[in-house]
């Protein structure tokens, strides 16, 4: 009779073992859910920022093409979405005896998205050229 009385008084404690473990496991399921999502938002801003800065290098290489060929160096253009702004300027060098040559400092900005925004990203490369 005494085994069957603490029989009883049991039934409700495997309930409670019941829900506690329901309970977790849907706070385990959850929390792996936004671990999932933060991996998957991570690679697309480094997909994001990959093409930023290839934008940008295009840029870099279509004012370097300008400067060498004596046209202006300075432009906007849209790649792909992204607005690349290209800028330079120019200084004259002469070395000894050497014939004097021109160096460009070519900036170039890729940028995506407006400021603020969840998709905002932007690249920024600078490079020096030299022509005879």
């Amino acid at each position: 009779m005494r085994i069957l009385q603490r029989l009883k008084n049991q039934a409700g404690f495997t309930l409670v073992q019941a829900v506690f473990i329901l309970v977790v496991l849907a706070l385990l399921g959850a929390a792996m859910m936004r671990l999932i999502g933060v991996q998957s938002s991570t690679s697309i801003f480094a997909l994001q920022g990959a093409r930023a800065y290839q934008a940008a290098r295009s840029g870099l290489e279509w004012g370097a093409a300008q400067a060498g060929s004596g046209a202006a160096c300075n432009g906007t253009m849209s790649i792909e979405g992204f607005s690349v702004t290209v800028s330079c300027s120019s200084q004259q060098f002469t070395e000894g005896s050497a014939p004097s040559y021109l160096v460009y400092r070519i900036s170039s900005m890729a940028t995506y998205g407006t400021y603020g925004s969840p998709d905002y990203v932007q690249r920024r490369l600078e490079s020096k050229v030299g022509f005879p």
